[in-house]
């Protein structure tokens, strides 16, 4: 009971840094209707910065607080994803209103390769190390009530909290905020949004550095878990069933998603994976998502849509 226990504890944990990453997919579909194929990326990217500045800060200042240069790193590449946003929505997305969506979706795929190719230019393409003090030692826990106790990870723990913190946040802003309404009006429909005075371009930087935002914080753990290289835009597409199961206009879905693809990995991993040779942690989230896509295209939470003829 205490090993299933701790996978269970596990997969939790995971899946909330997978629900963090689909809620930046969530994020940018429910305000423009665009699936942001770039979400990766756009990890890697914020992962790069974050890393590069902790770096470079302490050399020009001249001091060694590791604190004050990771704070200082956090606010300067949360700068460099707020230009990222504008210029995305300055040289591309103010340019495709109203098109198709497979037109966004390929622009996105073009922000993909152009977001990996600049950031390896300007940060390099070395792995890189982001440490931001979180504890990677064990910890036992529940002594009393099972033997031997359960084994969690500090860092993974302490990740999931930082995790789950940001997406209740972001729940809130979408439900209780002006901005947060606008943005759903956005995503029903731009004409009419821009008929009553939302300002189209105003709100796509605004999603976009949320977005940004999103990706930063979850480079910056991700990073600090296996270190900043290129496969971490790789990482990020565990995201993609996620925002399957959970429905791509659902922020509790992407939630729910992240949770039963975190906890599915681990259980099949430790259950079934000795039974077929493993590896199926690196596919059972894409299988589970194209069975959904067989039976409920639209995900958990999503928006069923009905076509009248």
């Amino acid at each position: 009971m205490g090993f299933f226990l701790e996978t269970l504890t596990g997969g939790l944990m995971a899946g909330m840094l997978y629900a963090l990453i689909a809620l930046g997919f969530v994020l940018i579909y429910k305000a423009s209707g665009v699936f942001n194929f770039a979400q990766g990326a756009m990890v890697l990217f914020a992962a790069l910065a974050m890393a590069r500045f902790a770096e470079w800060i302490p050399r020009l200042l001249g001091f060694d607080n590791r604190l004050l240069a990771n704070l200082l790193a956090f606010v300067c590449a949360l700068a460099v994803m707020a230009a990222v946003a504008w210029a995305i929505e300055r040289l591309v997305l103010s340019k495709l209103v109203n098109q198709e969506g497979i037109t966004l979706l390929m622009a996105t795929l073009g922000i993909t390769y152009f977001l990996d190719g600049f950031g390896q230019t300007l940060f390099g393409s070395d792995i890189y190390k982001i440490d931001v003090g979180m504890p990677k030692d064990p910890v036992l826990v529940l002594e009393n009530m099972f033997e031997g106790g359960l084994l969690v990870n500090k860092e993974d723990l302490y990740a999931a909290l930082i995790a789950a913190g940001l997406v209740a946040a972001l729940s809130l802003f979408f439900q209780k905020t002006g901005t947060g309404r606008a943005l759903r009006a956005v995503a029903d429909d731009h004409q009419a949004a821009q008929s009553i005075g939302i300002p189209l371009s105003r709100i796509w930087i605004i999603v976009w550095s949320v977005a940004g935002f999103v990706a930063l914080v979850a480079g910056i753990i991700w990073g600090s878990k296996l270190g900043v290289q290129f496969s971490l835009s790789l990482v990020a597409l565990k995201a993609l069933p996620v925002v399957i199961l959970g429905g791509l206009t659902s922020v509790p879905g992407a939630i729910l998603g992240g949770l039963i693809i975190g906890v599915g990995e681990k259980l099949s991993e430790v259950y079934i994976g000795p039974l077929l040779g493993g590896g199926i942690e690196i596919w059972f989230a894409y299988v589970l998502a194209l069975l959904f896509l067989l039976v409920r295209p639209q995900g958990l939470f999503g928006e069923k849509i009905i076509d009248r003829v």
